[in-house]
Order: structure tokens, then sequence, then C-alpha cells
């Protein structure tokens, strides 16, 4: 078993998933039932995939055609917006949030 320290403590590595809190705004949870949960994954699109599988509907909101992040949607990794927005490799960590959001334009 390999340890690694994390916050001043011994914490074991294997075995462990990383287990971000994903939250979705108010204005998406209006159109698709999308509670704020915690899934396992290692990436922002490992993440998103594990929520699909519970609320598949909410992947038409999110994800065009192709599987790329839509033109109106915004993906905050730890209050820093995604870079990745095909591919979505964005890495994330335990306790990352991640916050899925309907860009809004106008003026």
């Amino acid at each position: 078993m390999m340890i690694c320290f994390r916050r001043s403590r011994l914490l074991p590595t294997v075995g462990a998933a990383i287990v971000p809190k994903v939250v979705f705004t108010a204005n998406l949870r209006r159109h698709v039932d999308c509670p704020e949960t915690t899934v396992a994954g290692e990436s922002v699109r490992e993440v998103l995939e594990a929520v699909f599988v519970e609320r598949p509907r909410l992947r038409g909101y999110v994800l065009d055609e192709q599987g790329r992040l839509r033109k109106h949607m915004a993906i905050f990794v730890d209050g820093r917006p995604i870079i990745d927005r095909e591919t979505l490799s964005e890495a994330v960590r335990e306790p990352s949030e991640i916050y899925v959001m309907q860009a809004l334009s106008g003026g």
C-alpha cells in the first residue's frame, strides 16, 4: 500500500476514489431534476458521465450531440472556468466542487 501526505496527515491512496461535489444551478434545475450530488471521477468528463447514468435527461442540456459542452453552458471547477470544452479533461480532486450552469448573455 502506498501512503502520501495530504493536509499534514497520512492517508492511504490505494482504493481511495476521488469524489467531488457537483452542483447544478437553479436555472438548470427548473428544467431537469438535478440536485447537488457527489460522484466518483478523476476528470470533469468522468464525473459528468457518472451523473448522467443517474440522470440521463440531463446529458442533452449539458452536452451537444458530439459530447462537447454546449455553447450556452459553463462549468467551473473550484471557482475556475474549465478550458477544455470539447473533451472535458480537466482533472478534479477531492474535495473539488464542480458547478454546472447556463451561461447568460444579453444586454
